[in-house]
């Protein structure tokens, strides 16, 4: 559009670079914002050029959609608004006989189309939300909705071939124009599978359509999801994108029953709208553009975390903006980092998985170069943060030291130069969106994966306007787990053919003491610390080795357990104590066994990192509670085996009936567990301290300390049994017994004192190892010793709970003995008290 104002034409009005063009563009964009900026859907407006004539200003307004009565409306009061600056002579002239061009993008050429329009509305395109493919196993008379939504400016129909099939309205929440047709399935006698193309086309403007397959298979279904619907291995599944996003979404059906995506390209509409203008984007709007994209990108923060393909867009447009950008103000950066800030959050960690696992694209790359390109550009001295990025920009005389955000401290000698710009960024996520892929990543193999290295610190940003040759660096690691090979690095964006990585080139290690790693580096750009786990990669192979075939023993030793105590549970049960001991027997090997169960699957889940290292949080939080839970409970029914004990020895003349003891047994060996492990979720899980981030699904130490709340109860009850053990042993070895003890009782008891006796300090030294590996993780003789007696704590429990007792090797040689009047235990009746004393550690050892 073109307003002409009474005013003389000059010259310098011609050089966009002039003082006086800059001027009166600035006083009559401030005008124009005011006027246009209650247009629906407006984004903004702006002067492009003068030309002569008076003088005639020409400008543009942005909005996703025009209602002609608002902007015929707001043209009509620009006149009055801009006498201020100049009279206006005439009215504003608009879309009459203009001239526009279309071009269409891509990697490999660009198509360019101009055309003149004679009072057209120009309006958004219809976007077709509908599935591309749906697979439906064959039952005769079944049916499968198919739906297909547009804009609520357009109308849509189903089509089979030229036949327009039966469909009702329906409403998705969305405000679009929704159709459903129920296809049903009318014949499975056929030998082979059926496809059926059916398109949902546009009824006006014509030539928008889409084609939906639909495949009707005869075979097993094996994946099945509410998104996916049902399939076969190896089928496709293209349900296509949510409301609001325009693209393409490709999952395949695996042997394992699970749908994984192969493909997502669904962008959110406005930032489509954004990606397209920002291919034309001049300078002068800039400031505006990206506070446009701040707040989207904020208002939508959830359905971007989520959205690979929305990330990259984003990106697209950052790396447009420091391409045009020459200058950038203080204003302008805060808003590009509000929008960074959400894009690099751990709620988009899935997201950049996606993005860093295609080895073709470097879009983590083009955004820390986008970032420093703007950076070069910024006037002034401020200080931005945001939740996880922080921005300084000073100036110093000679040599610069400074603290950034607590996190990493730059230090840079005396530099011979005064008045020097330093900006500095520091990022605390960027570990989960840079790929720690150095030399050892193979980018010609489509399949290669990052190494085992880790960014164990910030990654910070470092631009001066001067030369500096000697920068120290000091990194505070993120994980004290991680203590072995520390490089200090730098991104080289031209390594792997582009594709980015970290080099050690110009950079030196220098020292890593009190958790902090120091660094020295001869020239300036972004910097970060790699360092590998704390065990060689032989080491941690026979670990997993020992930990594997020590748990399918330990498995496989609880079995045999249980099937020997379902056998013999008649025959040993007779009388209260040995009722309850075996009771805790079987609970101890049951929640023992549903733990091991546990931990391969988290084992399983925990090897499913992408090039982040870290551990998918939900399935994994989910193997870590029933880990927790189920190790507590064998450690609480130790402590029911051991209040059993301190009950029937010290406490003779109570009496207690099965069933209380029962649910006192029940109430705290899978009760109070469970206490524990729902208070310890509810506690650290919101704030994602819950789990280790990375090598394995179990409980966090760093952050929150989680794993406490299983220490302090374990060893809790190893030290409450021990004090139970020495009371008992003091007393029976002054006294014995006792008389009046049964001969089957006087065995149970035996038997728990053994068992304790052994398991505790078994048990207890396995936990104690395991509480080590967390105080010195680097330590190879804790890891091998804590995988052994951890993954044998089974075979201990088929050992010395149930094949060493003296009643079941009887049952096993004559299984009518508990009908005959003898005893294997005659021993006991002896009348000499001193000789029971002398005696009793001979035989229950």
């Amino acid at each position: 559009m073109s307003v002409t104002m009474d005013k003389d034409f000059t010259e310098p009005l011609n050089d966009p670079t002039s003082e006086e063009f800059k001027v009166l563009k600035r006083d009559i964009d401030a005008v124009l914002q005011e006027q246009y900026q209650g247009l629906t859907g407006f984004l903004s407006v702006f002067v492009t050029t003068f030309r002569p004539g008076s003088t005639i200003a020409d400008f543009v307004v942005q909005a996703t959609s025009f209602d002609s009565e608002q902007l015929s409306q707001a043209n009509r009061g620009l006149p009055a608004v801009l006498v201020p600056i100049a009279p206006v002579i005439g009215s504003v002239a608009a879309v009459h006989n203009s001239l526009y061009e279309c071009t269409l993008r891509s990697t490999a050429l660009s198509f360019l189309q101009k055309g003149t329009l004679n009072q057209a509305v120009i309006q958004q395109a219809p976007i077709l939300r509908v599935p591309s493919q749906v697979n439906i196993p064959c039952q005769e008379g079944a049916v499968e909705p198919l739906q297909c939504c547009v804009q609520s400016s357009f109308s849509a129909q189903w089509l089979d071939g030229a036949t327009v099939l039966p469909a009702v309205a329906v409403t998705d929440g969305t405000g679009d124009n929704c159709i459903k047709y129920d296809y049903t399935v009318n014949n499975c006698n056929q030998l082979q599978d059926e496809d059926v193309d059916l398109v949902c086309r546009v009824t006006n403007p014509p030539g928008y359509q889409k084609t939906t397959t639909v495949t009707v298979f005869r075979a097993s279904v094996v994946c099945s999801s509410e998104l996916y619907g049902s399939g076969r291995v190896g089928d496709l599944s293209k349900p296509g994108c949510d409301a609001g996003q325009d693209g393409n979404r490709t999952a395949e059906c695996e042997q394992s029953g699970v749908w994984r995506l192969l493909e997502d390209t669904c962008i959110l509409n406005e930032i489509l709208d954004l990606l397209t203008q920002s291919q034309n984007l001049v300078e002068a709007i800039v400031p505006e553009f990206v506070g446009n994209l701040s707040t989207l990108v904020q208002s939508e923060s959830q359905e971007i975390t989520n959205s690979s393909a929305t990330i990259s867009a984003i990106v697209e447009i950052l790396n447009s903006v420091a391409e045009v950008s020459t200058v950038v103000t203080e204003a302008t950066m805060e808003e590009i980092l509000n929008a960074v800030d959400v894009v690099v959050s751990e709620d988009a960690n899935e997201s950049w998985e996606i993005l860093n696992a295609n080895t073709t694209s470097n879009t983590s790359s083009i955004l820390l170069a986008s970032l420093e390109s703007i950076t070069d550009n910024l006037e002034g001295e401020f200080t931005i943060s945001t939740a996880r990025i922080l921005l300084s920009r000073t100036v110093f005389n000679g040599s610069f030291s400074g603290d950034l955000n607590s996190s990493v401290a730059v230090d840079i000698p005396n530099t011979d130069a005064n008045n020097v710009f330093i900006t500095t960024i520091a990022f605390s996520t960027f570990n989960i969106i840079l790929p720690a892929r150095n030399g050892s990543f193979n980018a010609s193999d489509p399949n290669a994966t990052v190494s085992d290295n880790i960014i164990n610190a910030a990654v910070v940003l470092i631009r001066l306007n001067a030369t500096v040759t000697n920068v120290s660096l000091s990194f505070d690691k993120r994980s004290s787990a991680l203590t072995e090979n520390p490089q200090c690095v730098f991104w080289n964006f031209s390594l792997f053919d582009n594709l980015g990585g970290w080099d050690d080139e110009g950079c030196a290690f220098v020292s890593d003491q009190n958790n902090t790693v120091t660094c020295s580096c001869d020239h300036l750009t972004s910097f970060s610390l790699l360092m590998a786990s704390s065990l060689p990669q032989g080491l941690e192979e026979v670990l997993e080795l020992i930990t594997y075939i020590g748990v399918g023993i330990s498995m496989l030793c609880l079995v045999i357990c249980l099937v020997i105590e379902g056998i013999i549970w008649k025959t040993v049960t007779r009388n209260s104590t040995a009722f309850m001991r075996h009771v805790s027997t079987v609970n101890i090997a049951v929640s023992l066994l549903i733990a091991d169960i546990w931990f391969i699957i988290g084992a399983a889940i925990a090897e499913q990192t992408g090039d982040s290292g870290k551990v998918p949080v939900d399935p994994c939080s989910a193997a870590t509670f029933f880990i927790h839970y189920f190790y507590m409970a064998m450690f609480f029914w130790m402590l029911v085996s051991g209040l059993l004990l301190f009950y029937r020895t010290v406490m003779v003349f109570s009496h207690m009936s099965k069933c209380t003891m029962l649910a006192i047994g029940f109430s705290v060996g899978y009760g109070a567990p469970l206490i524990i492990a729902v208070v310890t979720v509810a506690s650290t899980a919101p704030g994602g301290g819950y789990i280790m981030d990375r090598g394995g699904c179990w409980l966090n130490w760093e952050e929150t300390m989680a794993l406490l709340a299983f220490v302090i109860p374990v060893l809790a009850i190893i030290f409450v049994n021990l004090i139970i053990l020495i009371v008992v042993l003091s007393k029976m070895l002054r006294r014995g017994l006792g008389e009046s003890a049964h001969t089957d009782e006087r065995n149970a008891i035996v038997i728990i004192i053994r068992s304790l006796a052994i398991l505790c300090p078994s048990f207890g030294l396995t936990w104690g190892l395991g509480l080590g590996l967390v105080i010195e993780p680097s330590n190879e003789g804790l890891h091998i010793a804590f995988a052994f007696f951890n993954s044998l704590q089974g075979f201990f429990i088929l050992v010395f709970g149930t094949l060493l007792d003296a009643k079941v090797g009887c049952v096993e040689h004559n299984p009518c003995y508990f009908v005959q009047k003898t005893s294997c235990f005659q021993f006991w009746v002896q009348s000499d008290q001193n000789y029971k004393r002398r005696h009793f550690l001979h035989h229950w050892i």
